[in-house]
């Protein structure tokens, strides 16, 4: 199927493609929310705060369900990294302990999770840091979250929380495992104990800024494929969604090129491409320093005549 065939199709038949596909596991990381909120709501030097939350609530609320309406079964969001618990004050803790609050409280979530036919949890190192910030009631309540049981389940949304580094939980699972079986578990089994249920490596990961896959333990393969907006990831929109699926099923899912079969002209253009750009590398970018932000360079010329 061509690019313009996909992008005259329906919202609905370019999700039955994503379903025959599948089941698809994505990735939507969340970075530059502050950036965005400022930019759409904020005034400088606003504290990030009620407002915040609920600008962001309804935004996370829209994007997930658009990957969801576009055939996407299990959803990993990795929201929080330790840093925000033990780095940035008390006042920035507080607010992070609201977010954790807002996703297990809010009518709004807990409407959305009932539409969808949502099983909500959170996956992640989460419980110490929560412990020894003196949230232990908090963590009883995620645990009472996680263990909710859907009699039907469509879709599926991983909250990540302090899934930077798994290796000391997974090497814990792993042993206690080991213990109740005296046999090395499989990584189906380590999926299965470390989220609640089987989950199908990742599909694709979509991130903002820097290009780096992050947070999310025992499901990245190497096969699955990486994508980086420019714009912080609030701003993701369906025809920006409907492009990343267009190659996500398509454009890398060719067959490789049959070099016999290439002209002359063909070789000529394609050496054309690589000569035009030799120094240019994917990832690349530089700081804006009034902005204090990573940016990317321009990259690629491609001659398409």
């Amino acid at each position: 199927m061509d690019y313009a065939q996909f992008q005259a199709l329906s919202r609905e038949d370019v999700a039955q493609l994503v379903r025959d596909a599948g089941p698809v596991t994505g990735v939507f990381a969340l970075n530059g929310t502050r950036r965005w909120f400022q930019l759409e709501y904020g005034h400088e030097g606003q504290a990030v705060g009620q407002a915040y939350f609920e600008a962001i609530t309804d935004r996370l609320i829209e994007l997930t369900a658009l990957l969801f309406d576009y055939g996407v079964h299990t959803l990993l969001v990795p929201l929080l990294s330790p840093h925000l618990f033990t780095s940035r004050g008390q006042e920035y803790t507080s607010r992070t302990i609201g977010a954790l609050t807002y996703l297990t409280r809010t009518p709004k979530f807990l409407d959305f999770y009932r539409q969808y036919n949502i099983a909500a949890r959170f996956y992640g190192d989460y419980a110490g840091y929560l412990v020894d910030i003196g949230q232990s009631a908090l963590l009883a309540e995620i645990n009472t979250f996680n263990e909710a049981h859907l009699d039907e389940v469509r879709h599926r949304l991983y909250w990540g929380v302090c899934a930077h580094d798994s290796v000391t939980t997974t090497a814990r699972l792993a042993v206690e495992l080991y213990a109740a079986t005296g046999q090395i578990p499989s990584n189906e089994e380590m999926i299965r104990t470390y989220y609640g249920a089987d989950i199908p490596p990742v599909s694709f990961f979509i991130g903002a800024s820097k290009p780096r896959a992050f947070d999310t333990p025992l499901l990245l393969t190497g096969r699955e494929d990486l994508y980086f907006t420019v714009a912080p990831s609030p701003y993701l929109n369906e025809l920006q969604l409907r492009d990343i699926l267009y190659d996500h099923l398509f454009a890398r899912r060719k067959a490789h090129s049959k070099y016999h079969e290439m002209t002359a002209a063909d070789w000529d253009a394609l050496r054309s491409f690589y000569e035009q750009n030799a120094r240019q590398t994917l990832g690349v970018g530089m700081r804006v320093h009034e902005w204090g932000l990573w940016q990317p360079t321009n990259q690629l010329e491609f001659d398409r005549r």
